[in-house]
């Protein structure tokens, strides 16, 4: 699976370029030194449906932005499935921290997960905001494993867990934004 070719200076271009929001750019760009940007549709003309969003496809990138480094990832921001009530996160700023996906589950694992209230899509029902266990995680080679969730391509997934677990330890950030678009 080839990677996503963005550069670093055109996805900090992105972030700069975002409708301003002062109760988060001015953060993001002056005291967040870890970050990441999803750009959901990135495959989007040549994966898939080329005129519509694909759900359980990993047609999405995600771009991991430190001051000493660069990272691309292949992604799913997308659930697997389309049903009443499922979740899909909806573009914007989100914070996100280390923790533990399926938390109640002997096979949990360290994943990313909610720092504070996100909004949802629900499918045929509209919006809803608040805790719902929306996590950034391992996806699947049979699926995106995703009912909601943030799913990064399996192969990838360890070096970018480790990319941003180190980075938030060295630069003593408890949490980072996740940056949400739609191309």
């Amino acid at each position: 699976m080839d990677k996503p070719k963005l550069t670093q200076a055109e996805a900090l271009q992105i972030i700069n370029s975002l409708p301003d929001n002062p109760q988060w750019k001015q953060k993001i760009l002056s005291t967040d030194r870890v970050m990441v940007l999803a750009i959901r549709g990135y495959y989007k003309k040549t994966m898939g449906n080329p005129v519509q969003n694909d759900r359980n496809i990993y047609d999405d990138a995600e771009f991991v932005i430190t001051p000493d480094g660069f990272a691309t990832f292949n992604a799913n921001t997308d659930p697997s499935v389309t049903r009443k009530g499922v979740a899909v996160l909806k573009p914007g700023v989100w914070r996100y921290k280390k923790g533990k996906h399926k938390i109640k589950s002997p096979n949990g694992y360290p994943a990313f997960v909610q720092a504070e209230k996100v909004t949802v899509i629900r499918d045929q029902q509209g919006e809803d905001t608040g805790m719902f266990g929306i996590n950034l995680h391992k996806g699947s080679y049979n699926s995106t494993s995703s009912l909601g969730c943030q799913t990064t391509y399996p192969d990838q997934w360890d070096a970018y867990k480790t990319l941003v677990y180190s980075e938030l330890d060295k630069y003593g950030q408890k949490d980072f934004p996740y940056i949400l678009i739609e191309w």
